[in-house]
């Protein structure tokens, strides 16, 4: 498999670090509020990342990580930044962690609404403040931070390689910083430093101990803790994230972790890009920021979403309008149908499940994989070999192909268990028997058209 590496700059052969063992670790959500579509594209892709490395035979392991904690944002009404868990939690009455728990819990029934697997591990920031602690112990010991005020920040300038994700080394930001220069006094060393802990406001509800006193901890320091710790690895195979996370967020990752282990922190970095509504950023002023939610009320399925996903490269921009949605629901009701009228999968079409792979291994090309998919639903080749293999592409695509052809014919799942058994005593010639359980489905109101190697099971009309 062939994948861009933002790292390299470059696509390059995936080669993991341990045979056919893979560890992935995606930057998860922060829980304050419903993630939007932007978000789930991302997410999208880290799947079928996880998916097809599996379907070629990897052992998987994936981690998402809950941010629950720390969540500061600039609000543009008030011009301050502010943490909204917070804020509801005043307006509200409920804890900072009951918030953060709803939010999670929409999170995950959104994130299965549109195909995604659940990761094998899903740590939260809140249970690993201590791993976070200890990290940032040897930060200090290793003279890479300081502390100041209560303050525990990263000293950008003594590692050498910081920029080497993003481009932004530390000349360039010296430059940049020149040019905006603004007089404002600060606790840090140098403006490109970062936060490893930052000491809690006196009426901050949610806040820990530390050696440095009650804080909490940065957003860097959270998940190169969390994937370190869960996955008990110093450098791991794969990082995903969305493309803003690129810097800061990445470039601190790998800065911090290195800097703490000696190791490499990050063999291959895999990020998506953008996603714009009607050709503009995402907006909340402009009501242009969508969520599974907004798509149901329309009486669109999320996986109609999943599906608009795969018609752009995870690498390009994906520009979300509401025709292209509509779109992309009759092609995947189309498919649906499709799927229905085909009979029992048996053997496949190796030629197109070929194709396919070789599309997935293109530095997973889901546009292309979807035009081989339709080329083989369009093909002369046995139904039956047909449904075989759109069944088994459908292990990458999660659409929930079988599923959802099952719900259109509507068949009780024993019906079609006696179908598959009578293809097999046909196959052994054991024609009376055959017809024996024929007879039984007919009575219960079902059609059987039999082919040279299958059998089509429709409602009586």
């Amino acid at each position: 498999m062939k994948l861009y590496n933002t790292l390299s700059r470059t696509i390059e052969e995936f080669v993991p670090l341990n045979d056919k063992k893979v560890n992935m670790y995606t930057c998860g959500p922060t829980v304050y509020r419903e993630i939007h579509i932007g978000n789930l594209r991302t997410y999208i892709t880290s799947d079928i990342l996880v998916r097809t490395l599996k379907a070629q035979g990897y052992d998987v392991t994936s981690v998402m990580n809950i941010t629950d904690v720390g969540h500061f944002r600039f609000s543009s009404d008030i011009n301050k930044v502010i943490d909204p868990v917070m804020q509801e939690a005043k307006e509200t009455g409920k804890s900072p962690l009951e918030i953060s728990r709803k939010y999670t819990d929409i999170f995950l029934k959104d994130a299965k609404k549109v195909g995604i697997i659940p990761a094998d591990f899903y740590p939260r920031a809140t249970d690993h403040i201590g791993d976070m602690i200890e990290l940032i112990e040897v930060l200090l010991e290793k003279g890479f931070a300081y502390i100041a005020e209560g303050n525990v920040y990263f000293d950008v300038k003594k590692f050498k390689d910081y920029g080497k994700l993003s481009g932004n080394t530390l000349d360039k930001m010296e430059s940049l910083m020149e040019a905006v220069r603004v007089s404002v006094e600060t606790d840090k060393n140098d403006s490109a430093d970062f936060a490893l802990w930052k000491k809690a406001e006196p009426d901050r509800v949610m806040k820990w101990d530390s050696p440095w006193g009650q804080g909490v901890p940065g957003w860097h320091i959270e998940c190169s803790a969390m994937a370190q710790k869960t996955l008990q690895m110093l450098t791991l195979d794969i990082h995903t994230g969305g493309e803003d996370l690129i810097f800061p967020h990445h470039e601190d990752e790998i800065a911090q972790s290195e800097a703490a282990s000696g190791q490499p922190f990050v063999k291959h970095w895999t990020h998506t890009n953008f996603l714009l509504v009607d050709s503009e950023k995402m907006s909340r002023s402009k009501r242009y920021v969508y969520t599974v939610e907004d798509l149901e009320k329309k009486k669109f399925s999320p996986l109609a979403f999943r599906y608009l996903t795969f018609m752009t490269h995870y690498r390009s921009k994906m520009n979300f309008t509401w025709e292209g949605l509509e779109a992309a629901q009759s092609a995947l009701d189309k498919l649906y149908e499709t799927a229905a009228s085909l009979p029992n999968p048996q053997g496949g079409v190796l030629k197109f499940e070929a194709k396919f792979e070789d599309a997935l291994n293109n530095d997973l090309n889901m546009p292309q994989a979807v035009s081989v998919l339709w080329e083989m639903v369009r093909s002369k080749n046995p139904k039956g070999q047909i449904a075989a293999s759109l069944y088994k592409m459908d292990e990458v695509l999660g659409l929930s192909i079988k599923d959802k052809a099952l719900e259109l014919v509507n068949i009780p799942q024993g019906v079609l268990e006696m179908v598959s058994e009578r293809v097999k005593l046909r196959r052994d010639r054991k024609y009376n028997a055959a017809d024996l359980i024929r007879a039984k489905i007919e009575r219960m109101g079902y059609v059987l058209e039999d082919t040279k190697d299958s059998s089509r099971i429709l409602r009586k009309i």
